[in-house]
């Protein structure tokens, strides 16, 4: 059974930083692209990056130049990190995964919570 477990959330004031990270466990025969999301109350999933297996990434315009997605393929991780936060960053966040088992289908972690504020 493949399962993704996120950490790294909590609690931070405005400018400061956080690193979440994403493992992925179980029979993985290969990860294709790995993915955050986030949800902000009362707004919908937003995706705010994503890295292919071959390590190219793309992000949300509101993230751009803030955070860092990278991912340890012979971990099955994946990290965001996550600098000069500010109140509108806080959500709950997502891992999401396009992984390989039995056969291919979407996996999505338990979320984790990021706060910002002072």
């Amino acid at each position: 059974q493949v399962q993704l477990v996120e950490s790294g959330g909590g609690l931070v004031q405005p400018g400061g930083s956080l690193r979440l990270s994403c493992t992925a466990s179980g029979i993985i025969v290969s990860i294709n692209d790995m993915r955050w999301y986030r949800q902000a109350p009362g707004k919908q999933r937003e995706l705010v990056a994503v890295i292919s297996s071959g390590g190219s990434t793309n992000y949300a315009d509101s993230v751009k130049g803030r955070f860092t997605i990278s991912r340890d393929n012979a971990k099955n991780t994946v990290y965001l990190q996550m600098n000069s936060l500010k109140p509108e960053d806080t959500a709950v966040y997502y891992c999401n995964a396009q992984i390989v088992a039995s056969r291919l289908r979407d996996y999505w972690g338990q979320g984790t919570q990021v706060t910002v504020s002072s």
